[in-house]
């Protein structure tokens, strides 16, 4: 658990399937989900929660696989707090993922993502790639993500790559 400027993240258990579903359903009223399909989730995907007074306000969902990190999920409500929710969101899971030796975080971004959605990534760290000239392990967890896009919002963790099993 993670705590900074009154903005609390930690890790997701099953048992907050309903609530997760809840804050989902109410800030993407276009797009519901249930608890069941969160609880789904959970077998492929690991979620951080961000709590202001004790008041759910984002979620990251993020998957681990051949030391690429992959934002699955990501979802701030109230808008207002994009900014500072989004910086602890995705600090408390670049640590887990350094932890585990990662070498980049990766977002895929729609093909025609407006410029808004490029900088608010930029803003983190996140600078925008054409999947096709990313390392094989990189572009692999990308085309995973969504086989129809060409790029991704990438961040390197790591700055030397493992070229090796540890």
């Amino acid at each position: 658990m993670v705590e900074s400027s009154g903005i609390r993240i930690r890790r997701a258990r099953p048992s907050d399937a309903e609530r997760i579903a809840a804050f989902v359903s109410q800030a993407r009223p276009q797009k519901p989900v249930t608890a069941e399909e969160v609880r789904r989730r959970f077998g492929t995907v690991g979620f951080l929660l961000a709590e202001v007074n004790e008041e759910l306000v984002g979620v990251l969902g993020w998957q681990v696989e051949n030391l690429v990190v992959r934002v699955t999920d990501f979802l701030i409500s109230p808008a207002r707090l994009s900014l500072p929710v989004g910086q602890a969101l995705l600090a408390s899971m670049e640590d887990a993922a350094s932890e585990l030796l990662c070498e980049a975080a990766i977002l895929v971004i729609p093909v025609n993502a407006p410029p808004e959605v490029i900088q608010f990534w930029e803003t983190f760290g996140y600078h925008p790639h054409e999947i096709a000239r990313l390392p094989r392990a990189w572009r692999e967890a990308a085309r995973e993500a969504n086989p129809a896009s060409d790029q991704v919002v990438l961040k390197r963790l790591r700055e030397e790559r493992i070229l090796r099993p540890i």
